[in-house]
């Protein structure tokens, strides 16, 4: 991958490996998520997000901007505009097949109703979609996602913002609600498989006394490299928040068939967070306690719920993937984790399991001045592979502002 040197190095706390900085000249930039590179195939262009605003939450109608970011060039460049954007995922901003695929969110603010779009940012050519985007199968050819108007009654930051008249509460495991998917081919997007069909059909089977009263709503949705399986987080809740969530992975094949929990809410409840696919497909990676007193752990289990086990006795933290090598994990901290730095910096930790070990490879200020209420401002570092998996991309805070940043790992993973 050839970096211009328009982009300035990030040297601060010396960096085990090169970073830089490659949003200079706009504030307010972030990419999408850990677990779906913001770099496009062929390595040379990053899609991001930029905020308007980082001093307020947005508010249904605001705008915000779809960048393209060329790294060969240098160039930093508005594409499209956008009112599908949120403060933690932004517009879902990510590639499919090739760089002629830059798939975003936005939302018609006379229905209000969200809509993806598939854009060549090269000829500005763009395509409004029957449905909306949360992740896009490589090939290009299938777009998953969970209802994002009703995303943020789960949680802020990972949806779309339409006035609360818009959002309408679901009772129970709906079967007009769940995970719909968009054929690119055809144009048309289908309810895959409804809530009511997760909760009847999944194997093994959940126990209807932890979920009464509880609606049923799709949190993270990821395609496997192959696109041949689904994984969907549901977070089922009580309507006035008396209660804790509860949460759990499920995943499928591409067509909804053979539905499985993963990891159900007897194991989540201990404390968890960020289960994302293994590199081979057929395995989930996740933060998990294995007992109420232990410490968080990172782990792997298989598609079906089967084979859970430890894969480092390093602490679990942030957002973590496993590198195709197997052996090693790159993740971060949040602010709040005890291996945060307490100056509002925290590690990109890179984990080798074989000798269960790990080094902070980058450290970074990831502490806005304004978090909002909730944290729904809070930039998290996110670090994501490109699809060689040399190249890393994630988020910082530079002098109050949002940046991106990208870092060369070939000399760690060679």
């Amino acid at each position: 991958m050839q970096v211009s040197d328009r982009f300035p190095h990030y040297t601060r706390f010396n960096p085990k490996v090169p970073v830089r900085c490659i949003t200079p000249d706009l504030d307010g930039c972030i990419h999408r998520f850990f677990d779906v590179s913001s770099i496009s195939p062929s390595g040379r262009y990053v899609g991001l997000t930029r905020l308007h605003a980082e001093d307020r939450l947005p508010s249904p109608g605001d705008r915000a901007d779809i960048v393209v970011v060329d790294l060969l060039k240098g160039d930093q460049r508005v594409v499209a505009e956008t009112r599908g954007g949120d403060t933690q995922m932004g517009a879902h901003v990510q590639w499919g097949a090739d760089d002629t695929q830059l798939f975003f969110n936005d939302v018609d603010i006379e229905s209000w109703r969200p809509f993806g779009v598939m854009m060549d940012p090269a000829s500005g050519e763009s395509e409004n979609l029957s449905g909306t985007v949360y992740a896009a199968s490589r090939d290009g050819n299938h777009v998953a996602s969970t209802c994002l108007r009703r995303t943020g009654l789960t949680q802020k930051g990972y949806g779309v913002h339409v006035p609360t008249d818009r959002v309408h509460l679901n009772e129970g495991p709906v079967e007009d609600d769940g995970l719909s998917v968009t054929d690119l081919l055809t144009g048309e997007t289908r309810l895959l498989v409804s809530f009511k069909d997760i909760f009847e059909r999944a194997i093994p089977a959940y126990d209807p006394s932890l979920y009464e009263g509880r609606g049923w709503y799709g949190f993270h949705v990821k395609w496997n490299r192959g696109g041949d399986r689904l994984m969907l987080v549901c977070r089922c809740l009580v309507p006035d928040g008396c209660a804790p969530e509860r949460r759990s992975v499920v995943t499928m094949r591409a067509d909804g068939s053979d539905l499985r929990v993963a990891v159900g809410e007897e194991m989540w409840a201990l404390g968890g967070h960020h289960p994302d696919w293994g590199p081979d497909g057929t395995s989930v990676t996740m933060n998990l306690r294995m007992s109420a007193d232990g410490p968080l752990s990172l782990i792997q289990v298989n598609h079906d719920g089967s084979d859970l086990h430890v894969l480092t006795t390093v602490a679990g933290s942030g957002h973590p993937t496993l590198h195709p090598n197997g052996r090693h994990i790159l993740t971060d901290v949040y602010l709040n984790e005890s291996l945060a730095y307490g100056d509002g910096t925290t590690p990109i930790r890179w984990i080798d399991t074989a000798t269960h070990t790990e080094e902070a490879i980058v450290r970074i200020n990831n502490d806005p001045p304004y978090p909002g209420p909730k944290r729904e401002l809070r930039i998290d570092p996110h670090p994501a592979w490109d699809r060689s998996y040399r190249h890393v991309v994630f988020n910082g805070c530079d002098n109050g502002v949002r940046r991106v940043y990208l870092a060369d790992l070939s000399d760690l993973v060679d």
